[in-house]
């Protein structure tokens, strides 16, 4: 199993500039909170698969795809039961509850897609520049950088730890789900441990090379605007602006709807 989240590939998406598709990110989630009614949440989530596609990053979904398809039966499930309406459907649910709970997972389908299609598309050095350029203070950045690229250390250590427990004969495999995850727990053990040590060895690098004496930084990639870069963030604002209106006059709401 690849630990790396990112697809070096060389799409549109790809070479927009990391604080464009940050605010791609930060619109999306923004815009699909808005409206209640499914047939209005739909047209945003469809603009986020749309990015998918010409990213080309929609195959990374395969590595959640079992926690989605939990997620989308326990909100469907949940939201019906803690939501009610005035148009009896069948037994004690009700159309506008039944809406909702589609209108909320689509809601919570979509802020997933966006950020896999974010991680896929922007290495997390770009990220953290984007975020300085925008105002985020370096040492804030850093320390959100060296948690990120840890990430995929630590799921490839416990791969490795696996893969040499499962060489000396321990069965990881057989089981049911709790018998396979309790398994799995003593190898945590030496994860940790090596996490630990290797936070150690990090922290006195960075204080032998003198981490934080001046507040000026350099970067060695640079991040020019060009003219796609222009029009992304033109549409976006025309969409932010648009369901905005729409938002504020009250359109994309269940009439009827009560929420327990």
């Amino acid at each position: 199993m690849d630990s790396e989240i990112y697809l070096d590939l060389d799409t549109a998406i790809h070479r927009l500039a990391p604080r464009t598709k940050i605010f791609m990110l930060l619109a999306a989630f923004v815009l699909v909170l808005y409206f209640q009614n499914p047939l209005w949440v739909m047209p945003v989530s469809l603009l986020i698969l749309l990015q998918g596609l010409i990213s080309r990053s929609l195959g990374n979904l395969r590595r959640i795809r079992h926690v989605m398809i939990v997620l989308t039966a326990s909100s469907l499930i949940m939201w019906t039961m803690f939501s009610g309406g005035e148009t009896k459907l069948f037994w004690v649910f009700e159309l506008e509850a039944l809406a909702y709970s589609i209108a909320r997972t689509l809601v919570m389908l979509s802020l997933i897609t966006a950020g896999m299609i974010f991680m896929s598309t922007t290495r997390n050095e770009e990220f953290i520049i984007g975020m300085i350029k925008l105002g985020l203070p370096y040492r804030v950045g850093f320390a959100i950088s060296t948690a990120l690229r840890l990430v995929p250390t630590i799921v490839a250590s416990v791969l490795t730890i696996a893969q040499a427990q499962r060489s000396r004969g321990l069965d990881l495999d057989s089981g049911n789900v709790i018998e396979r995850v309790r398994k799995y727990i003593p190898l945590l053990v030496p994860v940790f441990v090596s996490t630990i040590r290797s936070t150690n060895v990090f922290s006195m690098a960075l204080e032998s090379k003198g981490f934080g004496a001046r507040s000026d930084r350099t970067f060695y990639l640079q991040f020019q605007y060009r003219k796609a870069d222009y029009i992304c963030i033109t549409l976006l604002l025309i969409l932010f602006a648009v369901g905005t209106y729409f938002k504020i006059a009250g359109y994309g709401q269940i009439p009827g709807l009560i929420r327990f």
